[in-house]
């Protein structure tokens, strides 16, 4: 996680000479990079907060000294009240007092103001630096959280790696737009993306509905996993559920495109399940991803759909023939893996209570 959040932090202390909050900045990136194994930030941070150190030693010595002084005067003048008794000037003195008690009076109200004011300055000073670092904290986790699952971005985070696991069974959903390359040639760059970032934040949003992790995208492809990286048994009918709210959407957008003579895409979708290993990949931009022929059948299953339609493998036809009408294809020839018996979704069953 980047530490620069904390590194401004200090920047701004310093600039106001807020010690004692640079100190504990200080002491903390130290440690941070020290944990780090970046022994040379770690070193120059040590350094750091040794200078802070003796310059808060040195303040406090500064500041009994002063006391000292203080006192000593104090001391200086009661003398000089005791002449002035002992000269018979005792009306004099009376005098003399009242204006001393009226000033340390006046001195003693002004050091209180400037205190109170300087403790005020600093406690908001305080509020507002630890507002900052704990939104670009909730900042970084939720960039964190876009990327990563929640479970593997906690295990980042605690042992600064995640380990692979491998999943027996999980079910892999492609999706891919028809003709994307013709079409793209008609759209402008700008308009080109915005269609795809519409398109996408719509399948997003229907991914987190039905409780199936999104994986990547590649160009006009989506790819998305249920039943990892927290195993459960209800990832078939998730992700089933979740092509057919797919579909549902880009015949929606289609038919609201064609009204308006706009250019549109169609949409083909894949579905297999079966055994993947999973984790994250890369050191400077984590991914996390997943393997396994099951990837490249899933793959398969949407390349040998139709357009606007939900291709399934046998293997995740069998986990939810009782829930979803499907149409069988028979077999048709996959590249590189021979036959495979394949089905159309059609929508889902309504279950009767028994």
């Amino acid at each position: 996680l980047s530490l620069k959040p904390y590194i401004d932090a200090g920047e701004l202390c310093e600039n106001i000479d807020a010690l004692n909050e640079l100190k504990e900045i200080y002491e903390g990136l130290s440690i941070s990079y020290s944990e780090l194994k970046n022994y040379s930030n770690a070193f120059k941070y040590q350094s750091l907060l040794t200078e802070i150190n003796t310059t808060l030693y040195n303040s406090e010595n500064d500041k009994k000294i002063e006391s000292m002084q203080f006192a000593f005067d104090i001391e200086k003048k009661q003398g000089e009240i005791e002449d002035l008794a002992q000269e018979n000037r005792l009306q004099d003195l009376e005098i003399q007092q009242r204006k001393y008690v009226n000033y340390a009076a006046v001195i003693a109200g002004i050091v209180l103001l400037v205190l109170a004011g300087g403790m005020f300055n600093r406690y908001r000073f305080i509020r507002r630096t630890n507002k900052i670092i704990e939104m670009e904290k909730e900042r970084s986790e939720q960039l964190l959280l876009n990327i990563l699952p929640a479970e593997t971005a906690e295990e980042l985070k605690e042992n600064g790696t995640a380990k692979a696991r491998s999943y027996s069974n999980v079910t892999i959903l492609f999706t891919d737009f028809k003709g994307f390359t013709e079409l793209s040639a008609t759209l402008s760059p700008p308009a080109l993306v915005k269609e795809i970032h519409y398109c996408y934040m719509a399948f997003d949003e229907i991914m987190v509905r039905h409780g199936v992790e999104k994986i990547k995208t590649i160009g006009d492809a989506y790819m998305a996993a249920g039943g990892l990286p927290r195993p459960n048994d209800s990832h078939p009918m998730d992700v089933t559920l979740a092509a057919i709210e797919i579909r549902e959407f880009m015949d929606k957008l289609i038919k609201q495109r064609k009204q308006v003579g706009k250019p549109y895409f169609e949409i083909r979708i894949g579905i297999h399940t079966g055994p993947v290993v999973a984790g994250v990949v890369g050191t400077h931009k984590f991914a996390y991803d997943i393997w396994g022929d099951a990837v490249n059948i899933a793959s398969r299953m949407e390349s040998n759909s139709q357009p606007g339609k939900i291709n399934i493998s046998s293997a995740t036809y069998e986990l939810i023939k009782d829930h979803f009408q499907c149409t069988p294809r028979g077999k048709i020839a996959v590249k590189g893996a021979g036959e495979k018996t394949m089905y159309f979704v059609e929508n889902a069953l309504e279950i009767q209570p028994a």
